[in-house]
């Protein structure tokens, strides 16, 4: 899309840094209650904070500064003035600015413009984004419990409610328009007819499987997804029937998941440095070994090629497997070792991601022709970008999470 002339009327351009959540291994336990520090504001925080999270996202953060602050939580609560500065004052006095990698911009001969939008639903935490057929965003509005569309020609947004605690998380458009989508907290698959709102749900009921995660459609229209509890699922929507296997690794967190050119799924492994082969008949799982044992895959993309490129979240690298000869190559992510890179997606030849722990967020182009990368910081600071998609002609879509923000980038090769 080339709207240029329009977006000055639509475009959210908020120049502040938002600092990511430190590194996993770094954070406290999810179960361990937070004491917040005595002083002014905290009975503010403590009401209006836990409201919706607890109190360990503010203690695991990496701080900010008090304008920060403030436009941090202005994305989550609406405040009388008073209350918000005190509570501004309160957490940077409490919970400053930590140290960061910062975000490393590298020159080159692509454009880009990055357009932002603030969801409506204030403490969304935009997951996952989509870029639909007709042109519209659509996210994940995982802590709202919605699922968002976005016309980005208008700016015009819409939410459409889902059942009560869905914690909606990974999207995806069918060939005639309905948006699928998993329930993580709930632990069903959905679909969501746009036109009239309503919702179907798929529970997925084998016992011990938990947590859908990320769904993707093969070209024969059935519906694979990875689940938290170390699965892959097939959905057929024509019948609703669900199969879902185990992966012959103990311990695995299948990720994100593609589909190549010929049907067959692949998925990354978070918890090992392994990709997943899924045959799409029998749904047998081959694993394929990273050589460095640290490896931590978080995301997949697939080029024409059928060659799979991955995000190497825990040792800041981009990778890249060829199914066909088992070769692996990787190339240190610009933001170092610390960058956490994460969403990624393909245009060609051209691999596309996002450093999640760089300040700001960085947005990534690495040519795979001549090996070289180009970036650009991200104007709200991202606040950690989980994932992004190409649309037909190019361009991409992200969700800022932190940030309660969608985004579409504008792409001109110069």
């Amino acid at each position: 899309m080339r709207k240029r002339a329009l977006s000055i009327l639509m475009v959210v351009a908020v120049l502040w840094f938002v600092l990511p959540a430190p590194a996993q291994g770094q954070r406290r336990g999810r179960g361990q209650p937070v004491q917040l520090p005595a002083g002014a504001g905290q009975e503010l925080v403590q009401t209006h904070c836990t409201s919706c999270h607890r109190l360990n996202q503010i203690a695991n953060s990496w701080g900010y500064t008090r304008k920060g602050w403030e436009d941090l939580f202005n994305s989550m609560v609406t405040l009388p003035k008073g209350q918000a500065e005190a509570v501004a004052r309160y957490l940077a006095t409490h919970f400053p600015v930590r140290p960061a990698p910062e975000a490393v911009v590298i020159p080159g001969n692509t454009s880009v413009f990055i357009h932002e939008w603030i969801v409506p639903s204030l403490g969304s935490r935009p997951h996952d984004p989509l870029a639909a057929a007709d042109g519209s965003v659509w996210w994940t509005g995982q802590w709202s419990n919605v699922l968002g569309r976005l016309d980005p020609a208008t700016g015009v947004m819409k939410e459409h409610p889902l059942p009560p605690d869905s914690g909606p998380h990974g999207l995806a458009e069918d060939a005639i328009g309905n948006i699928w989508f998993t329930g993580i907290s709930q632990n069903y698959i959905g679909k969501l007819n746009p036109t009239t709102g309503e919702v179907t749900q798929y529970p997925v009921l084998d016992e011990g499987a938990r947590g859908p995660h990320t769904p993707v459609f093969d070209q024969a229209g059935t519906l694979w997804f990875t689940l938290q509890s170390g699965m892959v699922g097939r959905l057929i929507p024509k019948t609703g029937v669900m199969k879902i296997v185990s992966t012959p690794s103990v311990n695995s967190y299948p990720y994100g998941i593609v589909v190549n050119s010929a049907g067959v799924p692949w998925y990354v492994d978070f918890r090992g440095n392994r990709l997943g082969r899924v045959d799409p008949e029998t749904m047998e799982i081959r694993e394929h070994q990273l050589p460095n044992p640290d490896a931590r895959p978080r995301r997949i993309a697939i080029s024409p090629d059928d060659v799979l490129w991955y995000t190497d979240y825990a040792r800041g690298y981009l990778g890249r497997l060829d199914p066909n000869t088992g070769t692996v190559r990787e190339w240190p992510s610009p933001g170092g070792p610390d960058s956490q890179p994460y969403g990624i997606t393909t245009v060609g030849s051209i691999v596309w991601y996002s450093e999640s722990s760089v300040r700001p967020n960085s947005l990534v182009r690495f040519d795979t022709k001549t090996e070289n990368f180009q970036t650009w910081v991200i104007p709200s600071g991202g606040g950690v970008v989980r994932n992004m998609m190409a649309t037909s002609n190019g361009d991409l879509v992200l969700a800022c999470s932190g940030v309660n923000r969608v985004a579409f980038v504008e792409v001109s090769d110069n």
